[in-house]
């Protein structure tokens, strides 16, 4: 199970920007307010003024020192809710018990703190659950009426002094409405924010694990194009250097066999084994050039094609008609991919084993799908009456097998269909994701 940070990402910011408004509006409050006294000919009031704005720049100085953060770790946030929390409580209490009592004001006071409360209680609901902060709002309404001037003029006066009139009852039943209803405005904004952060903590988990599944369908994506590359490398040293080296050898072989009875014969074998030699040498070489060029990252989808269809056309001395669109456009690189290896390997499997005189090589595209076919007019075979041994060897031998994985992999169709004497056509079917 992941373990939660100590801190939120992004908490502390908003903390210190709450904080630093709030400073910034007592600040202005102050200013306004001396102003006034100032305008009326009172005076006396600034320290009070002053003294109101004392508890937000200290907790600012406490949420702007790191080092203060890296020592407290887990303690250091609930620290600096305790001193937004508090501070403001205590200052108004401090300036109540120096002025002039009335129940109006102490009302109005209450109501004041809502503000200034209501950020360390949105800090709470974003960082911890709902049951935190019910148990916040409530302990921060008991500390209110303890600490009420009220509390202490109507409740303990009266268990001392009987009072024949029940104003300050009635006034201390008002504070203590007004407290439960600034209360039930903190429960609601709380349960709000919580429910946010729960959800914003429930999509975060949802994100991670599919990110985690996603990086896992890649790593494994990753792993089957690199076998799928592998064994298309062993087809092609089987083809090309395995092919060579054994009719070498037989070759030689012979030479061996008629160096000294039939010498002319052996100097023709071994004529032939050099041409066998050179042109294995060719493949081998083609082959290597195919492992290392990037001919889609250097020319595109269109002119690789091209330039492939060119390759073969000078290497076997066949014609390749093309037919080619000017640019594809909207085609992921894993289908680009796809479409050019699949016309690689039917253009070597045509020249190779067909024995065509001309191939046709065609790309095609529409608002749906892109369909490439290659069709040779070789020697062909007949599909329907092999049998699955003989099918398997041909997909095999021929890189059938190869094309299908391909195809499989982007989600593409391959259709393969010949007759003996009519050649072979080779069909790749792309559908476009709109």
């Amino acid at each position: 199970m992941e373990q939660r940070p100590y801190i939120e990402p992004g908490l502390l910011p908003v903390f210190r920007l709450l904080t630093a408004i709030r400073l910034g509006l007592m600040l202005f409050t102050a200013v306004v307010g001396v102003a006034q006294d100032i305008q009326v000919g009172v005076s006396g009031r600034m320290h009070w003024f002053l003294i109101n704005c004392m508890d937000a720049p200290l907790l600012l100085l406490y949420l702007s020192w790191p080092r203060l953060q890296r020592w407290l770790k887990g303690i250091y946030l609930p620290v600096g809710i305790l001193l937004a929390s508090l501070g403001p409580i205590l200052i108004q209490q401090m300036i109540a018990l120096q002025t002039e009592s009335t129940g109006l004001r102490d009302v109005i006071r209450a109501w004041q703190l809502l503000p200034s409360l209501m950020i360390p209680l949105i800090i709470i609901a974003w960082q911890y659950n709902f049951m935190v902060v019910l148990v916040y709002c409530l302990g921060l309404t008991v500390l209110d009426i303890v600490l009420s001037r009220l509390f202490i003029s109507s409740v303990v006066l009266r268990l001392i002094i009987p009072l024949s009139e029940g104003h300050s009852t009635t006034l201390f039943l008002g504070l203590l409405g007004v407290l439960l209803n600034r209360m039930a405005i903190f429960i609601a904004v709380g349960f709000m924010v919580s429910r946010l952060m729960k959800t914003q903590r429930e999509q975060q988990a949802a994100l991670r694990q599919a990110n985690a599944k996603l990086t896992h369908y890649a790593t494994t994506l990753e792993h089957l194009t690199v076998s799928h590359e592998r064994n298309r490398l062993a087809r092609e040293l089987h083809d090309t250097l395995a092919h060579t080296l054994s009719a070498l050898a037989v070759q030689l072989g012979a030479v061996d066999a008629l160096w000294d009875d039939a010498p002319d014969k052996a100097h023709v074998l071994l004529s032939q084994s050099l041409c066998t030699t050179r042109n294995g040498l060719t493949e081998t070489r083609r082959a290597l050039q195919d492992l290392r060029a990037a001919p889609l990252d250097d020319l595109g989808l269109t002119l690789a094609l091209r330039a492939l269809a060119e390759s073969v056309t000078a290497r076997n001395g066949l014609t390749v008609d093309v037919s080619l669109p000017k640019n594809v456009d909207s085609l992921s690189p894993p289908v680009e991919q796809c479409i050019y290896r699949v016309a690689q390997e039917a253009l070597v499997n045509a020249t190779q084993h067909a024995i065509p005189q001309r191939v046709i090589m065609c790309l095609e595209e529409t608002e749906t799908q892109v369909i490439l076919t290659i069709k040779d007019d070789g020697q062909g075979f007949d599909l329907e009456n092999m049998d699955q041994e003989a099918l398997s060897d041909l997909e095999h031998h021929f890189g059938l097998r190869g094309m299908r994985e391909r195809a499989e992999m982007i989600g593409a169709q391959l259709t393969i269909t010949s007759e003996p004497g009519k050649g072979t056509t080779v069909r790749l079917n792309v559908r476009r994701e709109l």
